[in-house]
């Protein structure tokens, strides 16, 4: 779609401006006001700093559009969340995985040829280079699996040298295609080698989300049948991680996009961000919580803990930066987390029974309501894949192969933009004014600074 069609509003067509009044000098300044289809207006900073000389001051961006997007759309006040425009219950209820790459790739769900072809060109570009599979004998064992994630990832430029040309088309389409195709082998095998088990080829007859599967949890030495019921579970754990709109990774991809990087570097780049326990690292922080409490019987202690404004301690998996309402993606995966239970018959493990309760209560209690802290789809994903099998170290790279199609939608989109320009944030500069230098003689420090003498006692012993 183009932004006509989207009917945001030109710079040189706003549909009105508001006014910026500077206090101290008297000077008033018309900024315009952008529209897009849904969601808050947009004030246009772009010419502030030629007007005014001044910038805006947004730690964390919380108030600044990067970039116009045609992707995803999310209401946090409402509780909503839609690919191009399709609800995400719809699409992770009555689509798959590979349906929803094709809408954030191309804008439009496939027609069945469309699909066919989709899926085989996928299935087509599943396997890796031997060479590079060899390159995960640099790692140790104990490597977390998302280290070796973005090693792999970001070397796959040395080995496709004909899908790193951005500025071609079908370059493009190929690297895309392959990026979706390998992650799955990629977070398989670095499983594997933790284990010290045999890589599994992927099988081209078998569909995304069984194909990942038996990559993870087959062994040569017996057959593997791909549970259903497991499978479909997977297939709505990567739609509902797909894309997200403008979050930490995705704008990491974005920036990293805008220097004209490879898409290799670029969702290299992406699942290091991911990578932190702010984001994409929730789920694990999900399980890390249920084992602190240890027992049920220890809940209530915790509980008011929560409760508790000066205690550090905090419910992982309930409540949204984004979303003040419930997590759309949450009511679709606790669903499917109670379909793996009962699936799975698991009735012994603590850590379930002891995130049940804590679902029990959330969903009950009064403060947890007040404060609109549901469960969110960290909390419901994280104890699907315990049950699943998977360790915590791997909930990440299940999140980054998800995810990895919606920074493909975004970087692509990046490079389609005839305004994007390199990323180059601004700063309020607090540091010291100039100064003179003193030559090393003639300098001193009554005071050092607090990391020092640590420093020190730790580099003298190494």
């Amino acid at each position: 779609m183009t932004n006509e069609q989207n009917n945001v509003q030109e710079q040189d067509e706003p549909q009105h401006y508001v006014t910026l009044h500077d206090n101290m000098t008297g000077q008033s300044y018309e900024l315009p006001v952008m529209s897009g289809t849904e969601g808050p207006r947009a004030i246009d900073m772009r010419r502030l700093y030629a007007e005014t000389g001044m910038f805006t001051y947004d730690p964390g961006f919380t108030s600044t559009a990067a970039c116009e997007s045609d992707i995803t759309f999310i209401d946090g006040e409402k509780g909503i969340l839609r690919h191009r425009g399709y609800a995400i219950d719809e699409l992770a209820e009555h689509s798959d995985y590979m349906d929803v790459c094709f809408l954030l790739l191309h804008g439009e769900l496939p027609s069945p040829e469309e699909r066919a072809d989709f899926v085989q060109s996928i299935m087509y570009h599943t396997m890796l280079h031997d060479q590079l599979s060899m390159f995960y004998r640099g790692f140790t064992r104990s490597a977390h699996p998302m280290a070796i994630m973005v090693g792999v990832v970001g070397a796959l430029s040395a080995f496709y040298h004909d899908s790193t040309d951005i500025n071609d088309p079908m370059q493009r389409m190929t690297a895309a295609h392959r990026l979706i195709a390998k992650m799955p082998t990629i977070g398989a095998y670095a499983y594997k080698y933790s284990l010290g088990q045999p890589f599994i080829f992927p099988s081209n007859e078998l569909s995304f989300s069984e194909n990942l599967l038996k990559m993870m949890f087959a062994a040569p030495t017996e057959e593997y049948v791909v549970n259903p019921v497991l499978a479909k579970a997977m297939d709505k754990v990567l739609i509902l991680h797909a894309d997200h709109e403008q979050n930490a990774s995705t704008s990491t991809v974005r920036l990293a996009g805008s220097s004209g990087a490879n898409p290799f570097a670029c969702i290299a780049a992406g699942i290091a961000s991911l990578w932190g326990p702010a984001h994409g690292g929730a789920n694990e922080a999900v399980l890390e919580m249920l084992a602190e409490i240890g027992s049920k019987d220890r809940i209530p202690e915790f509980i008011e803990r929560a409760k508790d404004k000066d205690d550090p301690f905090r419910l992982m998996g309930f409540g949204h930066r984004v979303y003040k309402n419930y997590d759309p993606r949450a009511k679709v995966m606790r669903a499917a987390c109670h379909e793996v239970l009962d699936e799975l018959g698991i009735e012994d493990d603590p850590q379930l029974e002891i995130a049940q309760e804590l679902e029990k209560i959330a969903l009950e209690d009064e403060y947890f309501i007040s404060k609109k802290l549901y469960p969110n789809v960290d909390f419901y994903s994280g104890i699907i894949l315990r049950a699943m099998g998977f360790p915590n170290n791997m909930f990440t790279v299940l999140f980054a192969i998800g995810r990895t199609v919606g920074w493909i939608a975004h970087w692509k989109e990046m490079l389609a933009d005839p305004t994007k320009k390199i990323g180059r944030p601004r700063q309020l500069y607090t540091g010291q004014t100039q100064r003179a230098f003193a030559a090393v003689d003639n300098r001193s420090h009554t005071k050092k600074p607090n990391w020092w003498s640590l420093w020190s006692r730790t580099n003298n012993n190494n």
